[in-house]
């Protein structure tokens, strides 16, 4: 493993474990924040509906079927999972893409790993020459942008 890799890995190790990205299901209540009337909607949806069942003779005994689908697929809204980012993952376009997203081509890089590259002994000067031409020309980089670096350390 070239070191600017070990490098990159180690950053979203650390960027996994800060962000508590680790593929878990947790309860949160970011959809009633960011979507307050789609959440009103659904409930008075539901409500219409229970009272429909509830007031028709052939639909009042099958009100429980209601209430436990209601309950069982509104709790899929009522969770987020954090997905962990993996250097594998890095211009891999599967289906894991669905999943994630392409979070090595929006996100940017800590400016602690540019330095830590740039001070590291073990990277090549020209690999050094070109990621600082690489900061100069785009201001930030993405961890694509480390990647594609990695690649032709590695390659020579």
């Amino acid at each position: 493993m070239s070191e600017i890799q070990q490098l990159l890995t180690q950053t979203i190790n650390e960027l996994n474990s800060s962000e508590k990205r680790d593929n878990r299901p947790r309860f949160s209540v970011s959809f009633i924040r960011r979507f307050p009337g789609l959440f009103i909607a659904m409930y008075l949806g539901f409500l219409a509906t229970w009272v429909v069942m509830y007031r028709s003779e052939t639909l009042a005994d099958s009100q429980w079927l209601l209430v436990v689908l209601f309950i069982a697929l509104n709790g899929f809204f009522f969770f987020d999972v954090a997905p962990r980012y993996r250097y594998e993952d890095i211009d891999v376009l599967d289906f894991r893409v669905c999943y994630n997203g392409e979070w090595y081509n929006t996100r940017f890089v800590p400016d602690t790993l540019i330095d830590n590259i740039l001070s590291s002994p073990r990277v090549a000067e020209v690999q050094k020459s070109q990621l600082q031409k690489m900061v100069a020309t785009k201001g930030e980089l993405s961890f694509y942008d480390i990647f594609t670096l990695a690649r032709a350390e590695s390659a020579q």
